[in-house]
C-alpha cells in the first residue's frame, strides 16, 4: 500500500498537464501564434540574407510572393521573377557580399506585418586569399509579409542607404 502512494502523485501528473493545457486562455493562444508568427518571419529575412550571400536566388521561390515588388539601390523590380533577375545582376560572381541584418522589428497585423531591420553589407572582391572589403553601405530594410496557405512571404521590400564607405567597386 505504501508504494501505491508513493507512485499515485506520478500517476496524476499526466492528467494535471492535460488540465493545465486545456485551461490555457484565449490570450496565451495569441500570444503562442504571434510567436511563431515573429519567428517564421525573421526566418525568412534571415534567409533573405543567406540567399543573397550565397547566390541562392532559387530561394526567392519560398522568401518572396509572385508578385512582390522591391525598391534598393540596385533597382526597382514588380514581380519574383524580376527581383530575382535584379539580385543576380547586383550579386555576380566577380565579388563577394556579405549581409548582416540585425534588429528585425515585427509589427504584426493579423495576416500581415511591416518589418523594419538594419543591414550592413560589405563588399570584397572574390579571390582565393581574403580580401579586405572595398566598399561597405550601411541601409534600413523595410518589408511588408503576409500570410499565405503556404506561410509567410515577403510581399515588398525597400532600402533606405543611410552611410557608405568608399564607392562600390
Amino acid at each position: 500500500m505504501s508504494k501505491i502512494r508513493r507512485f499515485l502523485p506520478l500517476a496524476a501528473l499526466p492528467l494535471a498537464l492535460l488540465a493545465a493545457c486545456t485551461t490555457a486562455t484565449r490570450d496565451d493562444t495569441h500570444r503562442l501564434r504571434e510567436l511563431v508568427d515573429r519567428d517564421e518571419i525573421t526566418g525568412l529575412v534571415n534567409q533573405l540574407g543567406r540567399a543573397l550571400d550565397e547566390g541562392r536566388f532559387d530561394d526567392f521561390h519560398t522568401i518572396y510572393t509572385a508578385d512582390a515588388t522591391a525598391k534598393t539601390p540596385g533597382g526597382q523590380a514588380e514581380g519574383r521573377a524580376a527581383l530575382i533577375a535584379q539580385a543576380s545582376r547586383n550579386h555576380s560572381d566577380d565579388e563577394r557580399i556579405q549581409h548582416f541584418i540585425t534588429n528585425v522589428m515585427i509589427d504584426l497585423h493579423g495576416d500581415t506585418a511591416e518589418v523594419r531591420a538594419n543591414l550592413i553589407a560589405t563588399f570584397t572582391p572574390a579571390t582565393t586569399a581574403v580580401p579586405e572589403p572595398q566598399y561597405t553601405l550601411g541601409e534600413i530594410y523595410r518589408f511588408d509579409a503576409v500570410r499565405l496557405a503556404e506561410g509567410w512571404r515577403l510581399s515588398r521590400v525597400e532600402t533606405t542607404p543611410l552611410w557608405a564607405t568608399d564607392t562600390r567597386p
